[in-house]
């Protein structure tokens, strides 16, 4: 009786149409992700699943048009460790509060931030740039898809570790800073895997470390920042999939069992490992708890770099 408990429920949905809102624009990292989950839960509910592109303010203003939606799973977002951990620190005004506006379904995938260098640069590994920096005290200089993200954040977290001097450059998203990177105009790069990967694999840059606790798929020979001599150190950007507050058990669940079923199959994990992004299926009061040690942890880090968006 119980196996049929979830294919019931899932039938509530028969023919409904559900808005995946994306707080991004189309074609960044968050849409990679939410791209194929939305293909797959139509495929899983038997409903049509459209993506809602609504970029703006840091993923705040789609963040915020799904806190306002009703709370009948039609409507939900691929909320990010930006939107739903770093922002809330952030942003003094934010528009929503990431806990109590949302209920939380599931976490579906995460991904390390990478610290890649110009080949040019006599840095093969971590230590060697370490080395380099500290010779070079402040005339280094990093860049990170802008001020806040998950790379600004984890280049700020390691260079207090390190003890280093490396100046930050912000810019608008990931793909102007890589130009710069390529072409010389800055000499390191902090920004989640997905976004250097393919220019690491064609040797137009150099990947010294990661930030994830175990290595990536993706590059196997790249190691970790914790085995690189810092032990400890881990920071990812990830994804989730949050309805409004206050929706009915019984769809959360349903929703929560379809995207665990989807994010732990082959044809999920085929999408995005390549590309790499680690599928991780965490649901119900673990994902809860997961957020909250990550608004603690990112939370932190806003406050040690004194940055504020107003």
């Amino acid at each position: 009786m119980l196996a049929r408990v979830g294919p019931a429920r899932a039938q509530s949905f028969a023919g409904k149409q559900i808005r995946i809102i994306v707080p991004f624009p189309a074609g960044g990292p968050t849409d990679i992700v939410a791209r194929p989950l939305a293909q797959m839960l139509g495929d899983a509910l038997n409903a049509t699943v459209v993506v809602d592109n609504r970029g703006g303010a840091g993923g705040s203003l789609g963040a915020e048009a799904v806190a306002r939606s009703a709370p009948d799973g039609q409507t939900l977002l691929v909320g990010t460790v930006g939107t739903h951990a770093i922002n809330p620190a952030l942003y003094p005004k934010l528009p929503y509060d990431a806990v109590r506006d949302f209920t939380p379904i599931a976490l579906v995938a995460l991904a390390p931030v990478a610290v890649v260098v110009h080949p040019s640069q006599p840095v093969s590994n971590l230590a060697d740039l370490v080395a380099l920096a500290k010779r070079m005290p402040g005339r280094l200089n990093y860049g990170s898809a802008g001020a806040g993200t998950p790379g600004h954040l984890t280049g700020e977290m390691f260079k207090t570790l390190a003890g280093i001097e490396i100046q930050h450059v912000p810019y608008k998203g990931s793909a102007p800073a890589v130009t710069d990177l390529i072409g010389g105009q800055i000499q390191i790069m902090f920004d989640p895997l997905q976004s250097v990967l393919s220019n690491v694999q064609a040797d137009k840059l150099r990947a010294v470390a990661i930030s994830s606790k175990t290595r990536s798929a993706a590059l196997p020979s790249v190691p970790t920042i914790a085995e690189s001599g810092y032990d400890g150190f881990e920071t990812t950007a990830w994804w989730g999939v949050f309805a409004p507050a206050r929706m009915a058990e019984a769809i959360t669940a349903t929703l929560a069992g379809e995207i665990e079923r989807i994010v732990r199959s082959d044809g999920f994990r085929n999408r995005l490992e390549l590309l790499g992004v680690l599928p991780t299926a965490i649901s119900g009061d673990a994902f809860s708890r997961f957020q909250q040690s990550e608004l603690a942890k990112w939370g932190k880090a806003v406050r040690d770099a004194g940055i504020r968006i107003d």
